[in-house]
C-alpha cells in the first residue's frame, strides 16, 4: 500500500511539473488567440459613453487600428455615445476584402407599436448623432481608388446596437451603400421617439441603406427595427431579411434598382404611409407581410400622416414580386384589404387565399 501511495504521489508531482513547464506555451497561445480575435474596445481610444462627449475622433482612431490590422471588431460597452462612426474606404493596396464588425455589449430593446406613448430607454449601447446635415450616424466611405468601381472593399457587420438621430431627421441612421457587403443583427434604428409619436419625415433621410454594388453585394438582416424615417430601409442588391419591423416611416421598404433579386421572410409594418415602395427595377418576394394600420380613434392631429396611403406603391410598374400579406386594422381586427398602386408585375395574395389579389387603385 505504501508503494502505491508513493507512486501515486510521484505521478502527481510529475504532472504538476509538466503542467508548469507547459504554462508559458499555453499562455503564449492564449495571447496569440486574443490577438487573432482582433477586438478593439472604443474606450481604449478615448471614447466616453456619457451622452455628452463627441466621440467621432475616438471612433475614427479605433477604426484606423482595425483596418491597419486587416479587420476586427469595434467593441462598444454599454453607454450612450454621441458622434459618428465613419468607416474609411478600404482600397488599394489591399488585395482582399476585410471585415469590420461594430458590436454593442448586449441586445437593445426594440420599441415600436401602434398605440400609446413610451419613452425610449438609455440602458443599452446607443450611438447617437444630433447633427442636422452630413453623413449618417454609421456610414461607409466611398473609395476613390478601388478595384470595385468606387465601392470600399469592406464587409460591415453590425450587432447589438441602438442607433439614434432625432425626430424628423436630416441625416440617416446607417448608410452602407458604398460597402461591398453587410450583416445587421439585433439593431434598432430610430429617431429617439416612440414611433406612434413621430413627426412626419420631410427631409428624405433613410434609416438604413444597404450595399448597392452589383454582383458583389450581399446583405443579411436579422432582427432589425427602423422607425421614424422617410425611407425605413433602402433595399439594394442581394438583400435577405427576416424579423424586420418598420414603424412610422413614409416608405417602409424602398426597393431601388437591382440586377439581383431580394428576399424577405417576415416583415411587420406598423403605421407606415407606404409599406412597400418601388423606385427601381427590382425582383423580390416577401413570405409574410404583416401590416398593422391605425384604426378608429388611433390617430390625432400630430400623427394623422401615419394613415396608410398604399400597401404597395409602384406607380411606374418597376417591381416583379410575390407578396403574402395579412392586414390588421386597429380596433377592428384582421380584414382582407390591400391597396396596390400600380405594381402590374406584383402578385399580392392574402395568407390562406388560393387566388391572386389584383385590386388596384390609382395609376
Amino acid at each position: 500500500m505504501r508503494m502505491i501511495i508513493t507512486w501515486t504521489m510521484l505521478c502527481c508531482c510529475l504532472a504538476v511539473v509538466k503542467t508548469a513547464r507547459a504554462d508559458p506555451v499555453a499562455n503564449e497561445n492564449a495571447k496569440e488567440r486574443a490577438r487573432q480575435l482582433r477586438v478593439f474596445n472604443v474606450l481604449d481610444y478615448g471614447a466616453v459613453g456619457d451622452d455628452a462627449t463627441d466621440n467621432t475622433a475616438a471612433f475614427s482612431a479605433c477604426l484606423k487600428a482595425i483596418i491597419e490590422a486587416g479587420g476586427g471588431r469595434m467593441h462598444l460597452p454599454t453607454g450612450v455615445y454621441r458622434g459618428r462612426i465613419i468607416i474609411p474606404p478600404v482600397s488599394r493596396p489591399v488585395t482582399s476584402w476585410i471585415t469590420v464588425e461594430i458590436a454593442g455589449q448586449r441586445e437593445p430593446t426594440h420599441v415600436f407599436g401602434t398605440i400609446g406613448s413610451f419613452p425610449l430607454r438609455d440602458d443599452a449601447t446607443i450611438v447617437k448623432c444630433l447633427a442636422q446635415t452630413g453623413p449618417a450616424v454609421i456610414s461607409a466611405g466611398r473609395s476613390t481608388d478601388s478595384l470595385y468601381g468606387g465601392f470600399s472593399a469592406v464587409s460591415v457587420v453590425i450587432r447589438n446596437l441602438d442607433v439614434r438621430t432625432y425626430d424628423n431627421p436630416g441625416i440617416g441612421g446607417i448608410d452602407l451603400q458604398h460597402a461591398l457587403q453587410c450583416k445587421l443583427e439585433n439593431v434598432f434604428i430610430n429617431t429617439d421617439v416612440y414611433n406612434v409619436r413621430a413627426s412626419e419625415p420631410t427631409r428624405g433621410a433613410s434609416g438604413l441603406i444597404t450595399p448597392a454594388v452589383n454582383n458583389a453585394a450581399w446583405t443579411v438582416l436579422r432582427n432589425v427595427t427602423v422607425t421614424g424615417y422617410h425611407d425605413g430601409i433602402v433595399v439594394n442588391e442581394h438583400t435577405d431579411g427576416d424579423n424586420i419591423v418598420l414603424g412610422s416611416n413614409i416608405n417602409g421598404l424602398n426597393f431601388g434598382f437591382a440586377h439581383h433579386a431580394s428576399y424577405f421572410a417576415r416583415v411587420c409594418s406598423c403605421r407606415n404611409k407606404n409599406t412597400v415602395t418601388v423606385t427601381g427595377a427590382h425582383g423580390f418576394s416577401i413570405e409574410q407581410l404583416d401590416i398593422e394600420r391605425p384604426g378608429p380613434n388611433q390617430t390625432d392631429a400630430t400623427n394623422a400622416w401615419q394613415e396608410t396611403a398604399s400597401d404597395v406603391n409602384d406607380p411606374n410598374n418597376l417591381g416583379a414580386a410575390d407578396i403574402n400579406y395579412w392586414v390588421v386594422i386597429g380596433n377592428v381586427g384582421a380584414r382582407d384589404v390591400f391597396t396596390l398602386k400600380g405594381g402590374a408585375s406584383i402578385r399580392a395574395r392574402r395568407i390562406g387565399s388560393a387566388r391572386v389579389d389584383d385590386r388596384r387603385t390609382g395609376e
